[in-house]
């Protein structure tokens, strides 16, 4: 397949600064980064969180007035899929457990491992398969200070300063601190990190990082990862037991409001079941699934937002979950590469982004919401995009400059899993650029928690994408890996202490999913949407139908 003759011609445009580009690099003299108030111009006009249109406040819950994306309003403003009045909690069957984990991905999974490494006993449940979370999706890398020219305080500011110093602090601390900790545990879990020929950690720059401290596993950091953790979780048969295709519909609370356990509906069988515990630890992932404003996701077909709709529902507030982030770098060519993470490492190896001239528009290491606004502005109001045979508008990501950069061999051996998703389709990112746009990415914001994991609701932790304020209305690159195992651990050592302390919960239900329909009908809410969504359907091209609809939600009738 590979590019069109025109793309070609095109292309020529960029091979012809090539050389001159990397000159510069080599020198040091890179494209001029933008100033505070540049970046702020920048943003205000073009990012799409900063755009008024598609968005509207929620009428009820703890949240009521926020404005965020009508598509999690839609979610928030949905009836559930079982009323509490058609479902007999005794009848169905039962699974107790000390700690419940919902979610499979790396924050689920080290939570579980936490937990029972204080002797719990475990369910870890998971809506697909364990491991299909966005953590095997995530490529690039894992921040963590742990080099002689860093500091978890060097970190703990320019997280602070991706985030547009909108962040919670103490979250802030507790990633920046534990970040050295993390590391050496996936070591010791057997991870191979990329190292230099001395066996020192290979670290590099990511977009708003003032030192290198971006550690990764080739451009499969993700699914390496998850790949020691499952691993480790699956070895502890004894204490964590994992329930595959098991989607978390609702939570139960008892008498006096404490987490007591959650239903779920099995997608194979397709029956409810439950489980009741002492502490329950949300970690859902995100919602790229919702595909707001439009937007191609890099996210796993799971990424529905669950976890959000069920915690709302049980009187949990949500932080910034006003911000979305645009990853910079998606495919928009070929068309069945749509929306694919290009991994922020192919940047960080000195790769460029030109307009339709050839031209470098932009410093490559911006942060992630700096650089997709620029891109999209370079399309939009300059009309210096390249567009696709379907009418797609990209930039070109300029990945040859790694092979003269880093030298011959380069592009194989850092980005593998990105040269086989483009040489299947006969693009050598070797020898050609990739054609880019920015991509639904991630969550920054979601369930409100403090730096032990806790939300306001008694024995529920959360983790990871699900929930909100630790990258305030931007996260840099590598955080997110980190995020997941830093709150991910402390949310399942500290749901076993809660344990010791408080003790068992009364016995749960679902009461307050009742005084949330009473609210619903109250608010004159139709019933035509249910969440949680649980699956996308894309059989439609209607996205509000597509996304909630009271008859069918992937096997869900």
């Amino acid at each position: 397949m590979g590019y069109t003759p025109e793309m070609k011609e095109l292309i020529k445009r960029v091979e012809a600064t090539r050389a001159e580009r990397i000159e510069r690099t080599r020198k040091g003299e890179y494209f001029t980064p933008m100033t505070l108030e540049q970046r702020e111009e920048v943003l205000g006009r073009f990012h799409p969180d900063y755009m008024a249109a598609g968005r509207r406040s929620v009428t009820l819950g703890p949240n009521k007035g926020d404005i965020y994306p009508e598509e999690i309003v839609d979610l928030f403003e949905a009836y559930p899929r079982i009323h509490p009045d058609h479902v007999d909690l005794e009848a169905l069957p039962i699974y107790e457990t000390d700690v419940l984990v919902i979610g499979g991905g790396g924050g689920g999974t080290s939570a579980a491992l936490l937990a029972a490494e204080k002797g719990c006993q475990v369910i870890l449940a998971t809506k697909l398969r364990h491991g299909d979370a966005n953590t095997v999706m995530a490529e690039g890398g894992i921040q963590g200070a742990d080099h002689e020219v860093d500091s978890p305080y060097f970190h703990f500011i320019d997280t602070l300063g991706g985030g547009h110093f909108t962040n919670r602090p103490a979250l802030v601390a507790a990633l920046s601190r534990d970040a050295p900790l993390v590391i050496a545990w996936l070591e010791k879990l057997g991870m191979m990190f990329d190292k230099r020929p001395d066996g020192r950690m290979l670290v590099r720059h990511g977009g708003g990082t003032s030192r290198k401290r971006m550690h990764s596993a080739g451009d499969m950091t993700g699914s390496e990862i998850m790949r020691v953790v499952r691993d480790e979780a699956r070895n502890r048969r004894d204490a964590i037991d994992v329930m595959e295709f098991s989607a978390a519909v609702e939570l139960l609370k008892d008498p006096s409001g404490r987490a007591a356990g959650a239903l779920f509906y099995n997608l194979e069988t397709e029956e409810f079941f439950v489980v009741r515990s002492k502490a329950v630890v949300m970690a859902t992932g995100g919602n790229g699934r919702l595909h707001i404003q439009g937007f191609a996701c890099t996210n796993h077909y799971g990424a529905t937002a669950d976890g959000l709709v069920i915690a709302y529902r049980a009187g949990v507030p949500m932080d910034f979950l006003h911000s979305t982030q645009y990853h910079p770098t998606g495919a928009a060519y070929p068309e069945q590469n749509v929306g694919l993470l290009i991994t922020e490492k192919v940047r960080g190896l000195g790769a460029n982004l030109c307009n339709i001239h050839g031209q470098q528009f932009v410093f490559e290491r911006e942060p992630r919401d700096v650089e997709s606004a620029a891109i999209i502005r370079e399309c939009a109001e300059r009309g210096l995009g390249i567009r696709t045979p379907v009418g797609r508008l990209g930039v070109w990501l300029d990945s040859p400059m790694i092979e003269e950069l880093e030298g011959p061999g380069a592009v194989e051996r850092e980005l593998p899993a990105k040269y086989m998703q483009f040489i299947r389709y006969g693009i050598d990112i070797r020898k050609e650029p990739m054609l880019i746009y920015p991509t639904l990415h991630y969550q920054n914001g979601g369930i409100q928690i403090n730096a032990n994991a806790e939300t306001t609701v008694p024995g529920l932790y959360a983790a990871g994408e699900t929930t909100g304020g630790v990258h305030g209305e931007n996260r840099l690159m590598g955080n997110s890996l980190l995020d997941i195992l830093v709150f991910g651990r402390r949310a399942g050592a500290n749901a076993a202490e809660y344990i010791q302390s408080a003790g068992a919960p009364g016995k749960g239900g679902l009461d307050h999913v009742r005084a949330y329909v009473h609210e619903l009908e109250a608010a004159g809410v139709e019933r035509t949407r249910i969440a949680p969504m649980v699956l996308p359907d894309y059989t439609t091209d209607d996205v509000h139908k597509r996304q909630l609809t009271a008859h069918y939600a992937g096997t869900l009738r």
